[in-house]
């Protein structure tokens, strides 16, 4: 049966790809192709940068009263076509219909965080700097921004970036992933419909050669990039040779510490959240927890319990917890990484594959994988998974759990779990991650903290959204004033000049 062919979205219109290359968008809970993509060649990534450089003055001398008020509108359309978003998430990536209408939500929630941009921009004053001085700092845009986005996330991780850095006053060329574009290019369309000028902001799907062309495209003065930690490296260093500020946020292994004195029950349920939902494609998930003395025998039969019972199917039918991951490659890549772990020692407690769904033979299922007595040198510790596997390892120590997860080179998010104070504060302070949960598995800050980890889950000095984001899509500017009155003279010097 053939299929619709989606569009690029160029100066406010839609648009098709130049050479005519185009790729197929499945559902990955039947493996049927829904739709065809085309892919954004070099002209195409040109003319979307031309239409944004084009719009940029205008955008710029917008105020930014004015630009709060049509993201206030998009936020409203937003909301309105909330269910309809949250639908083709579901058809594109596979994930449950309440986890996607939960990470629209979460998305939703930057662009109300931009729309106080006017408040957002205001720089600082002093006065009396030097005698009759007065110095003030004002932020402005950088101009033509690119965002490169991930499969996982249609909805969410494109709103970290666009929204905060239209508010700012620049324009915007976005790449999402061409497994996952509907979504992006609805919201294009549903911001021109709130007023939004043409060209303003962009949407080009495409595969590397859309990815290459906007890092080395002169015009483009800024890059946001969500992926795997070797994207990330390659995005950050090929960007930064070209001169522009890069933020990358790269892939994660994010460990959970649990404590003999946690609540075990509420623990395995936090967990079995954080490890399955989305089938584990998040790079906030918890895929490895560091069990500490006790904790292990105490949590290992309730974590195999709870994670049998989970309900596997198409994400948007009634009942089903946990839909397919993305495609078959990756489902096959999952199956070679749990042979691993079985190969080099680890206990299988769940095994998840050759998991069959029935009606749906041919969708990408992979079902919920346990692993206990995982040790550091095991490709399932050392490797991203990025699926539906859950891994334990045990130490006999907070502080071995402590030594473990610092020795880790991602430092995304952790959390630990336990009744203690001491502990946690002990916790908070010592582990060099980027975002930490108390008793909290997934902690994604709100859109007015900032997103972003550590060590290899980061390239770049500014993580996304709330004040690092308005930091990395402005310039700061500081203006020296003086005001002499007519009969003042000013001794003429060679020196370095001292104001107080």
């Amino acid at each position: 049966m053939p299929v619709d062919m989606l569009h690029l979205w160029i100066n406010g219109q839609r648009a098709q790809a130049h050479d005519g290359r185009s790729g197929d968008v499945f559902n990955p809970a039947t493996g049927e192709v829904v739709h065809q993509v085309p892919l954004a060649a070099q002209a195409d990534v040109d003319a979307a940068v031309a239409a944004a450089r084009a719009a940029f003055p205008g955008w710029r001398e917008t105020t930014p009263l004015r630009r709060a008020r049509i993201l206030t509108r998009f936020r409203e359309l937003m909301e309105q076509h909330r269910d309809e978003l949250a639908q083709l998430a579901c058809e594109e990536h596979g994930k449950t219909f309440a986890d996607a209408a939960g990470s629209v939500q979460r998305g939703i929630e930057v662009i109300e965080f931009a729309s106080g941009v006017p408040h957002l921009l205001k720089g600082e004053r002093a006065e009396d700097v030097g005698r009759g001085v007065d110095c003030h700092s004002i932020l402005q845009p950088v101009g033509v921004c690119a965002g490169i986005t991930p499969f996982n996330f249609p909805v969410m991780v494109p709103l970290w970036m666009f929204p905060v850095a239209i508010a700012c006053g620049n324009t915007f060329v976005l790449k999402p992933s061409e497994k996952v574009p509907s979504c992006s290019l609805l919201m294009a369309e549903l911001f021109t419909q709130a007023g939004l000028p043409d060209g303003v902001f962009n949407v080009v799907p495409g595969d590397r050669e859309a990815v290459d062309a906007l890092l080395a495209h002169p015009d483009v003065g800024a890059i946001s990039f969500v992926g795997s930690t070797p994207v990330a490296r390659h995005i950050y260093e090929t960007g930064a040779r070209h001169g522009k500020r890069v933020q990358a946020l790269g892939g994660a292994k994010n460990h959970a510490v649990v404590m003999p004195d946690a609540d075990m029950g509420f623990a395995a349920d936090a967990l079995i959240g954080a490890a399955y939902g989305s089938a584990g494609e998040r790079c906030m998930a918890v895929s490895t927890v560091v069990a500490v003395g006790e904790a292990g025998d105490a949590l290992l039969p309730l974590l195999r319990e709870k994670a049998a019972k989970l309900v596997v199917g198409r994400g948007d039918h009634a009942g089903v917890e946990m839909g397919p991951v993305i495609s078959a490659a990756h489902r096959d890549r999952i199956h070679g990484l749990i042979d691993s772990g079985v190969a080099q020692g680890a206990e299988l407690v769940l095994d998840g594959r050759g998991l069959a769904v029935p009606g749906l033979e041919n969708g990408f299922f992979v079902g919920p994988t346990l692993f206990d007595r995982v040790t550091p040198a095991m490709d399932i510790y050392r490797e991203e998974i990025f699926g539906p596997v859950l891994i334990v390892l045990r130490v006999p120590s907070y502080e071995d759990a402590v030594s473990l997860v610092n020795a880790n080179p991602y430092g995304n998010g952790t959390a630990i779990f336990t009744r203690s104070g001491h502990w946690a504060r002990r916790f908070q302070h010592e582990i060099e991650v980027g975002m930490v949960g108390i008793n909290v598995p997934i902690p994604v800050p709100m859109a007015f903290f900032s997103f972003g980890g550590w060590k290899a889950s980061l390239f770049g000095d500014l993580h996304m959204h709330g004040m690092e984001g308005v930091s990395f899509y402005t310039r700061s500017k500081v203006v020296t004033t003086r005001w002499p009155a007519p009969a003042e003279r000013m001794a003429g010097s060679l020196a370095m000049p001292t104001l107080g």
